[in-house]
């Protein structure tokens, strides 16, 4: 929650300083004007590690503006997983490895996003950085995969979907983490909703090419709680705050 605090009040920050700067801001000749922007990138989150997921945007000029603003079609694809706050990584005493304690279920979301985005700020062709705020929202198609562990039996070893039973069972003694796209054919698929606000930063090594980063927030809902860890806290409500790292091509 702190994570995500953080990033609204910056969000906040961002978007006070951005509005307060455009205000003064008149037409210029040597403006970068385009119509697409065309971008692949990798995002980080609230509920995810380093490397949450991968995201695909697109925004497409239309005419007209909205609050006297350049206004653009957005659309974006991400794909993501989404952790439970109570994952830890635990060291088998056996062979060393490690494995996630307590994980029954993975939590993959694909979130394809429809919007509009605003420039607030537009670079020079050459510099500067251009600053748009972002809106949008989609269906969350939500893939439930089991985790699966390696466990030792006599003298056999073989990966299985984790159970709660397995941290106390006699026989069975967990050694590893199972592989990661074990169980895909076994995943159950969920649908529900997001929504997410956010400020983008773009700057332009050339005229033709854009890198920059997107920084907002973003809530989810789906129709039942999904377990990721049994015996605890599950939701079927998140909120996060995020960050995708971009780049891509404008024409």
């Amino acid at each position: 929650m702190k994570s995500l605090r953080k990033v609204v009040w910056a969000s906040a920050g961002l978007w006070l300083l951005v509005f307060g700067s455009t205000k003064a801001q008149t037409a210029d000749s040597d403006e970068d004007n385009y119509t697409s922007v065309t971008t692949y990138g990798v995002t980080t989150n609230t509920n995810s590690g380093i490397l949450g997921g991968f995201a695909f945007r697109q925004a497409k000029l239309l005419p007209g503006t909205m609050f006297g603003k350049k206004q653009f079609r957005y659309i974006s694809v991400e794909v993501v997983n989404v952790k439970h706050p109570k994952e830890i990584q635990q060291q088998t005493s056996i062979s060393g490895s490690r494995y996630i304690y307590g994980k029954q279920n993975f939590l993959f979301v694909v979130r394809p996003q429809y919007g509009r985005e605003l420039t607030l700020f537009r670079r020079n062709a050459d510099e500067g950085v251009a600053i748009n705020a972002i809106l949008a929202a989609g269906p969350s198609l939500g893939i439930i995969k089991p985790y699966y562990v390696q466990v030792s039996y006599g003298n056999q070893t073989r990966n299985i979907p984790y159970r709660p039973a397995l941290a106390n069972s006699p026989t069975e003694n967990i050694i590893g983490s199972g592989g990661f796209f074990q169980g895909f054919g076994k995943s159950e698929l969920t649908v529900g909703v997001n929504v997410k606000a956010a400020v983008s930063f773009e700057l332009s090594a050339f005229r033709n090419n854009t890198t920059g980063i997107e920084i907002g927030v973003l809530a989810e809902a789906f129709p039942k709680q999904i377990v990721i860890i049994p015996n605890t806290t599950n939701r079927n409500f998140f909120t996060s705050g995020y960050a995708t790292l971009f780049f891509g091509t404008k024409k």
